[in-house]
């Protein structure tokens, strides 16, 4: 969920600013021709409480000298503005952000490795702390509550401050000059981005009874549809929805999508098929209708192990997951509900009696959803699996709570729960690990 603070902002400035920047290529014309410089692309990665900018490419005419480049030959800016805590109006303020490492490469993409290989490209690796760089930004504020979109006008800029040479004919010396330095020149981004993980995701849209899900799934990278794979669906909140101008920022807005296809995350190697529904805002009743109606389609189509489907939530996504588990308990294995909506009864009875295993967590001093909403779902699925006989052992085992202080954040939204949630494979998983019983 995004709820306007600070300054009050209108639909029409929003859209302004918004579209108030360079599309790619044209900074080429301007600039490129003058430094030497052929293109710059951004690279974005998703951490925890979203996507920024993590690198940019810079490409040359020719085969750069790595020896000719190092953390001092570029300076990068980009802008403060960060869509949990500042205004729209801040997107044109510029920062400096902290260079990590430098070297060539033959495309315009990180190396795990950092090593320079031979090519056109130097790549810019940049600091994930620093506090510049995110780019998803607001996208309309139609009622008190926004939704957000990814940036599609980055205004990442890049300064060359020392010269860069080409490869020495006979493998020694500095080689030819392929762009003289340019300390007070700012290029900005000419080509598109490329979105680390992002990008691997597929488009599908589902229409039923004239309602349209768009979606985004992600299937393993050596998926064989003779397997059967756990899937994770993916619930954002409030301000993920489609709007209609926003398409596929689930993904990108916080860390819950692209966790699951990183071991570092989950702290398992095991292949996940991932699925990230993109709801428009009409009610959680219908918009579980429809998410459960594609599960149905999805299920029957890809190489998923039913036993093992999973659910997991930010915000405004719990109140889907109550709706559907409790709609299609046959469906799901167990769930994950962060920083939630409180449960329903006869929701809370429903998922007991399927006996669906939930870990809840929520911040002590969520400024969103009070605490108490979380405390107070615990306490009824804790009820309803007491009144089907269930002993306090068997019921902890089935309800799992967790708060977290301030101190769990790394960034103080403490209404952003999956943040100290997806820090901890442990929870992850137990996720997976989950089985659903045979019927």
């Amino acid at each position: 969920m995004r709820l306007r603070r600070g300054v009050v902002v209108t639909l029409v400035s929003v859209l302004a600013l918004a579209s108030s920047g360079t599309a790619y290529g044209s900074m080429g014309d301007q600039h490129t021709s003058q430094t030497g410089v052929r293109s710059v692309t951004p690279i974005t990665t998703v951490y925890t409480y979203g996507q920024k900018v993590s690198a940019v490419a810079v490409e040359y005419a020719a085969t750069v000298n790595p020896r000719s480049v190092d953390n001092r030959t570029f300076g990068v800016s980009d802008t403060i503005y960060n869509f949990r805590f500042n205004p729209i109006e801040d997107l044109p303020k510029l920062a400096d952000r902290t260079v990590t490492h430098t070297y060539t490469n033959s495309a315009p993409t990180t190396r795990p490795d950092h090593r320079s290989v031979p090519g056109r490209y130097v790549i810019v690796e940049l600091a994930p702390a620093d506090p510049g760089g995110w780019t998803v930004i607001v996208s309309k504020c139609p009622t008190f509550l926004c939704t957000v979109k990814v940036n599609p006008d980055l205004p990442t800029r890049v300064v060359q401050r020392k010269d860069v040479h080409g490869q020495p004919g006979k493998g020694s010396g500095k080689g030819p000059l392929l762009a003289r330095a340019a300390p007070h020149r700012w290029i900005g981004v000419t080509e598109k981005p490329v979105d680390l993980l992002v990008d691997e995701f597929t488009y599908g849209s589902f229409l039923s009874n004239g309602m349209v899900l768009p979606y985004h799934y992600h299937l393993p990278k050596n998926y064989r549809p003779g397997k059967r794979y756990p899937l994770v669906v993916v619930l954002p909140g409030h301000g993920m929805g489609w709007d209609g101008d926003n398409l596929g920022v689930q993904i990108a807005a916080d860390i819950p999508a692209t966790a699951w296809l990183q071991p570092s995350w989950t702290g398992s190697s095991e292949d996940v098929i991932v699925l990230a529904p993109q709801n428009q805002r009409v009610g959680a009743a219908a918009e579980a209708d429809l998410l459960v109606k594609l599960l149905d389609q999805f299920v029957g189509e890809f190489g998923v192990d039913t036993r093992r489907v999973y659910a997991t939530t930010v915000s405004y996504g719990s109140s889907l997951l109550w709706e559907a588990f409790a709609k299609r308990p046959d469906l799901f294995a167990a769930g994950l509900v962060t920083g939630g909506f409180q449960v329903g009864a006869a929701q809370a009875t429903a998922i007991a009696n399927a006996e669906i295993p939930l870990w809840i967590t929520h911040g002590v001093h969520d400024h969103l959803l009070n605490v108490s909403g979380a405390r107070n779902s615990a306490a009824a699925l804790r009820e309803a699996y007491a009144g089907r006989g269930k002993t306090p052992e068997q019921t902890a085992d089935l309800v799992r709570y967790t708060e977290y202080g301030d101190e769990a954040f790394s960034l103080p939204d403490y209404h952003a729960a999956f943040g100290p949630t997806y820090e901890d494979s442990g929870i992850l998983r137990w996720l997976l690990a989950r089985t659903k019983s045979p019927a």
